[in-house]
Formats: C-alpha cells, sequence, structure tokens
C-alpha cells in the first residue's frame, strides 16, 4: 500500500466523477488528486463544468456518480464537520446589504463556531489590512464591489481553514490589493493550505499556481505545472495553450468582425 507523507497528503480526490442534468452529461468521469499546500488553477471554458465541480466538493450539489473525497473522508459518509474547515468565495456572492462589515464578519464567523468578540477582532485587524478599517461599521450597502470582495475573502479566511476554494477573488480589486492578494495565496499555501482558483484571467492562473488542471467538455484535458504544459503544447503564454487545447482559433475574425459592424454607419 502507497503512504503518503503527512506533509504533503491528500486533502482532496474525485474517483470517476460523473454528473448529468436532464440527460445532459456535464461531468464524464473526473479523476483528481489534489495534495496539501498546492495552489491549484483550475480552469476551462464556460460550461466545462468547473462550478459544478465546486459544487460537488462543497456539498451543494447531490445526485452525482463516483466518489469524493476531502480530508481523506468521502463527503457523502462524513457528514457537514468538514465544511468547518472549508473557505469559499463565490464568483457572484449575495451580502446582507442591512448589515454593517462588523456584524457580517461576526456573522460568518459564528456559523463557524468563532465567538463574537473574537471574529470581531479578527475582523477588524483583517480590514485594517486592506485598508478599510474606517468602514468596519458601515453598512455594506455604501460598499464599492472591491470593498465587498475584500470583505467577502476576509469572512471566506475568518475560521482559518485548511481548504480554499476562490471563484474570481480579484473582482472588483483596485492593483495594489491584488499584489497583496497573491502574496496572501502565497503564503497560505507556504503553511500548508490548500487552494482552488477559478479564473478566466489567464496572467494570474500562470503566475500563482503550482499546478493547472484545465477542464474541457466534462473531462480533465490538461493537468500540470504551468512550464509542463507549455512544454506539452509549444505554447508560449497559458491563454495561448488555453485556446490550443480547447480548439477556439476564431478569435481574430470574431474580432474583425466585430469592429467591422461597429464601424457601420
Amino acid at each position: 500500500m502507497r503512504t503518503i507523507d503527512r506533509e504533503h497528503s491528500v486533502i482532496l480526490s474525485m474517483e470517476d466523477l460523473t454528473m448529468s442534468y436532464g440527460g445532459h452529461d456535464v461531468l464524464k468521469g473526473i479523476n483528481l488528486e489534489v495534495l496539501r499546500g498546492q495552489i491549484i488553477g483550475y480552469i476551462g471554458p464556460n460550461g466545462a463544468g468547473k462550478s459544478t465541480t465546486v459544487r460537488i466538493m462543497l456539498g451543494l450539489q447531490k445526485g452525482y456518480g463516483g466518489k469524493v473525497s476531502l480530508f481523506g473522508e468521502d463527503i457523502r459518509k462524513s457528514g457537514v464537520a468538514y465544511k468547518g474547515r472549508i473557505g469559499y468565495v463565490p464568483e457572484t456572492a449575495e451580502v446582507y446589504d442591512m448589515l454593517t462589515a462588523r456584524e457580517y464578519l461576526v456573522f460568518s464567523g459564528g456559523c463557524y463556531g468563532i465567538d463574537e468578540k473574537r471574529a470581531e477582532r479578527k475582523g477588524r485587524l483583517l480590514m485594517d489590512q486592506f485598508g478599510l478599517a474606517d468602514a468596519f461599521d458601515v453598512r455594506l450597502s455604501s460598499f464599492s464591489k472591491g470593498m465587498r470582495q475584500k470583505v467577502l475573502i476576509i469572512s471566506s479566511l475568518l475560521h482559518n481553514p485548511d481548504l480554499l476554494f476562490f471563484d474570481e477573488p480579484l473582482s472588483g480589486l483596485d492593483a495594489n490589493s491584488v499584489f497583496v492578494f497573491k502574496e496572501i495565496l502565497a503564503q497560505l499555501a507556504e503553511q500548508g493550505k490548500t487552494i482552488f482558483y477559478s479564473s478566466h484571467i489567464m496572467d494570474i492562473v500562470e503566475k500563482i499556481s503550482h499546478r493547472i488542471v484545465l477542464l474541457y467538455d466534462g473531462q480533465i484535458a490538461a493537468d500540470g505545472s504551468f512550464e509542463e504544459l507549455k512544454a506539452q503544447n509549444k505554447e508560449g503564454t497559458l491563454e495561448e495553450i488555453f485556446n490550443q487545447l480547447t480548439g477556439f482559433h476564431q478569435h481574430a475574425q470574431i474580432a474583425e468582425d466585430f469592429v467591422s459592424i461597429v464601424k457601420e454607419v
């Protein structure tokens, strides 16, 4: 039996994962193992099955085939305790607009068993690090998109989770905040946190990921470091590799046709 060093243990695994909606196969047998401390760039075109796999791993999607294990436990059998070790920032998140940032973070912390005083103290300190100390008692309804995104990121990290799912987490962030967030991810990974990072911003995925998994038509089309994918596909950038593997080469013609229509009187 293969033994795995605890420092590099399998945190997440999928075995023959399938999912269908109304007779349409969305996932067609995904097999994947993710190790502790890895940043996984999880990419693919719209409709490839990325959101479905994430929803399954979060325990939000039933009716799938195959097996999904988190922290060595089959999520069908492990109950909900594993969710306390997960942090999640969805692409589109609803926040309670009438709450202040303080109230929202205390509420979020409470969902993970963090007492009010600790959640408040930790939330305030993290808000301060993001330059939002003065907005701690301001209602979220008055926050800009970038400010809301920072609060969502803080709420996902408040309970010090072991496994993080980020779906387009940089939406609305300014350049300095993006730089800070990229460094946060690197340091979290160094501490052994495992990060599933989904985005359409290929240059960011290329730079931060230890490993890139490309999902296409419900299957894994590529899996490896950026350097490995580049060597296999003889392309220079992740965007070019993505286009090659998904068979999309019409971008120049579509752009030309689009601009020609714009120019019509």
